[in-house]
């Protein structure tokens, strides 16, 4: 297949020009998507190729938005509604939780509810408060929703192809880093990567091979790979796995990491309590306990509001605080 050298964001461009032009029921919306393009440029070029009655700049009300995916979607179109930052998903939680969500269920089937919620999220980029909160663990505890998390452009196309034609919601997370920062060979035509397939990212062919296993989902898989990267200079063999998905979760590949490794580093971005890395670790207590032979080491953010510019750096995880739980971990007897 035909390959070109992208950005996660002309991905994420690259595959909404391409599903709305494959679907006609396809509809964007949201806050500033139409005449400017999306804050980032996400949805540039949408409007001029479609017209006003499928690309929609909405008031700058997250519920309003999100409840007309709901009515969008019974009424049988395809809605692409984007959450300008995660963090102003709040407002629209009623909706997301309440609405979103249980449509298949609240109406036994009469209707699907294929609806994806972009949204950018995360730090690195001095942003203000309620721009970079990473709420994935949140969303992950409402039955009904996909959570889907990219962390190269290649899967932002090929995971958001997926979503889009999807018959349930799926929420769809960028990270903020991620949009110009991770580059790679995107393929030019049809590209779909299923949900609940992790990838290995670094790693030997036979992960008996590696002596710890780093699970991480979207910009913090570039922080674990560079933390590897750190590492290896030590003669630490690790093998890192991009989840992709949330949920659905991998769990067979966790459960052969975690059998054949037996130590494990979890990274996230979110604070430390109830985030998805706890959810990750019971998981790895109930499929692989007895294969471990260090306790799993957690690298997160801290339990804190998210901070001003000036400390961020501080508070995000980066590759070496990644490398220093790797050490600890492949040290613990």
């Amino acid at each position: 297949m035909t390959t070109q050298p992208m950005t996660m964001l002309e991905a994420i461009n690259h595959t909404l020009h391409a599903e709305m032009a494959h679907d006609d029921r396809v509809m964007v919306f949201g806050e500033d998507v139409a005449a400017n393009g999306g804050v980032f440029r996400a949805t540039e070029g949408l409007l001029d190729a479609f017209g006003a009655d499928r690309v929609v700049d909405t008031p700058l009300a997250e519920g309003v938005i999100a409840g007309t995916a709901v009515g969008l979607a019974a009424a049988g179109m395809v809605p692409v509604p984007e959450i300008q930052f995660l963090g102003f998903s709040y407002q629209a939680f009623h909706q997301i939780a309440g609405q979103v969500a249980r449509l298949r269920y609240r109406t036994r089937g009469r209707f699907d509810a294929p609806i994806t919620i972009r949204a950018p999220f995360g730090g690195g980029v001095r942003t203000p408060e309620l721009h970079s909160e990473s709420l994935e663990a949140q969303y992950a505890n409402i039955p009904g929703l996909k959570i889907v998390m990219p962390a190269s452009a290649a899967d932002a196309k090929g995971l958001l192809t997926t979503a889009i034609r999807d018959p349930d919601p799926v929420l769809f997370l960028e990270p903020l880093r991620g949009y110009r920062m991770l580059r790679d060979e995107v393929p030019l035509g049809e590209h779909l990567v299923p949900f609940g397939e992790a990838r290995t990212v670094v790693g030997a062919d036979d992960p008996a091979d590696d002596e710890v296993v780093v699970f991480a989902w979207s910009f913090m898989v570039e922080m674990s790979r560079r933390a590897a990267d750190l590492v290896a200079d030590e003669g630490i063999r690790v093998r890192v796995v991009d989840l992709r998905t949330l949920v659905p979760l991998d769990v067979d590949t966790i459960r052969t990491c975690v059998e054949a490794i037996g130590r494990v580093v979890v990274v996230q971005e979110a604070p430390e309590t109830n985030g998805f890395a706890s959810e990750l670790i019971a998981t790895i207590n109930d499929e692989a306990f007895y294969s471990l032979e260090a306790p799993v080491a957690r690298v997160s953010g801290y339990d804190a509001p998210y901070p001003v510019g000036q400390l961020e750096d501080s508070y995000v995880p980066d590759a070496e605080r990644i490398a220093e739980a790797i050490r600890r971990t492949a040290r613990a007897a």
